[in-house]
């Protein structure tokens, strides 16, 4: 077995306490902060740890503990296996406050990847143009409500894209076994994390349900 860092086995002790981290965050915890021993307002691209926390973010990405969504003030972040039940009840759910508001681009991906189980963004025909939305734009509308689980990959052109797959396939691909929760049981756990969280941090973190009138 590959032995963890001293920086990897802090931040996974930091996420299975807390349930939840952040990527960047200038209140709540996050990877960022933790990483640098300071919180970070903007990109953390430029900071001078910025790549000790990209390696700590790919790291994350790829463990078995550890499940990626846009689930907390629509930034990208981190969830334990403890709270997967609870991610998972409610993403899959297909409830009003989800498709509220979609484009009918991201209502037409979201079809196919609901018929195909997973596809990539960058298998999606665009026409282009500035008025148009792309496959990349639609596809952060489906992660912000939650329709999809997605991953970054690279592609045979050396570019960026987006694997969507629905959470359905994705619990199927890391044999994740499901619980009997409904979306408002599950809602109310995640709910109570993010307040504790809010509370000890004096932060203003919201999920993505309570989102939908911004």
């Amino acid at each position: 077995m590959e032995q963890q860092s001293p920086d990897l086995r802090m931040t996974l002790e930091c996420l299975h306490r807390y349930g939840i981290l952040l990527e960047s965050d200038p209140t709540l915890p996050s990877v960022a902060s933790l990483i640098t021993g300071e919180p970070i307002r903007g990109s953390w691209w430029g900071h001078p740890r910025g790549g000790a926390i990209h390696q700590m973010t790919t790291q994350l990405t790829d463990h078995p503990d550890v499940v990626v969504a846009k689930l907390v003030s629509g930034k990208v972040t981190y969830v334990h296996r403890t709270l997967w039940p609870e991610l998972f009840a409610v993403a899959s759910a297909r409830q009003p406050w989800q498709l509220q508001g979609l484009s009918p681009f991201a209502l037409s991906i979201l079809d196919l990847v609901t018929r195909n189980g997973a596809l990539r963004t960058d298998d999606i025909p665009w026409l282009g143009g500035r008025k148009t939305l792309s496959p990349g734009g639609a596809a952060r509308e489906l992660e912000g409500k939650l329709l999809v689980h997605s991953e970054e990959v690279h592609t045979e052109r050396g570019a960026h894209a987006k694997r969507l797959e629905t959470w359905e396939r994705w619990a199927s691909r890391v044999r994740f076994a499901r619980k009997k929760l409904s979306p408002e049981q599950a809602k109310e756990k995640l709910e109570e994390v993010l307040v504790g969280l809010n509370r000890r941090f004096e932060a203003k973190g919201r999920l993505p349900w309570n989102l939908i009138s911004r």
